[in-house]
């Protein structure tokens, strides 16, 4: 089960799903509620970590009788976290969290995180994504083709103002929670911790401390930043197939 990012939706695991396909794995992916083409109520209340993992373990329940191994990325890394803290782990095989933090975002994302929350729901999100789009191409940032530019638009707009204006929030404020998976993955919950190497979301040593606080070793996808899986799919999904074998065989074992 791969869970989206703030911004994202299903189709950011597009390239890893045929090459987890091919190492065996069965692969769900789904839009958030308020994310994409999951709308979604007008209710800023509606998009609070307990509630979206409230969700996440509704779609779990709706396709598979058995654990599944979760992958959040991301804010995605939030709710995996939530759901397998509020209503228990039941319905995980594994955890793994993809470039996700033990906290808010550092300090140098409040500004934009914030301008974000201030413009919403009163600012259309198309004059929301120009702001966003002129920014990131000045930071560098080009879409790699007019027709990958043209859904990232399209994607934007279509998300619920309340949702982004609530996971603004969260980013900004969730507390960290890491001593409380710590004891999950005690208790024998099988978490893992995944970046890119230049990995500019939550910082990198924050990330590898989080690690070593659930007692388990930071796998850091070469070449790649807070999208391993557009950015390196064969290795990311490499990467995945072996973290995922290992809970397997220890299963049997």
């Amino acid at each position: 089960m791969l869970i989206p990012g703030f911004t994202g939706s299903k189709e950011d695991f597009l390239p890893i799903l045929e090459p987890l396909a091919q190492f065996g794995w069965s692969v769900v992916s789904y839009d958030q509620r308020g994310q994409f083409e999951s709308r979604g109520p007008e209710d800023e209340s509606a998009y609070t970590l307990a509630a979206l993992a409230a969700e996440l373990h509704e779609v779990i329940a709706a396709i598979s009788t058995e654990p599944v191994h979760v992958i959040g990325h991301s804010f995605g890394g939030l709710v995996a976290r939530e759901a397998a803290l509020n209503d228990g782990p039941e319905d995980f095989a594994s955890l793994i969290l993809l470039c996700s933090g033990a906290g808010p975002l550092p300090p140098s994302h409040h500004d934009s995180l914030g301008a974000l929350r201030a413009a919403l729901p009163q600012v259309p999100l198309e004059m929301v994504w120009e702001v966003k789009d002129a920014a990131d191409r000045e930071g560098g940032w080009v879409p790699p083709n007019d027709e990958i530019a043209e859904f990232m638009r399209r994607r934007f707009i279509a998300n619920n103002a309340y949702a982004l204006r609530a996971k603004a929030t969260t980013l900004m404020e969730t507390p960290d929670r890491t001593s409380e998976l710590a004891s999950l993955a005690r208790a024998g919950l099988s978490v893992a911790v995944m970046h890119g190497a230049d990995d500019d979301a939550w910082p990198l040593a924050e990330q590898d401390l989080m690690a070593k606080e659930l007692g388990t070793n930071v796998v850091v996808i070469p070449n790649t930043a807070h999208s391993p899986a557009v950015e390196a799919p064969a290795s990311t999904a490499e990467a995945i197939n072996l973290l995922l074998s290992g809970v397997k065989s220890a299963h049997r074992g």
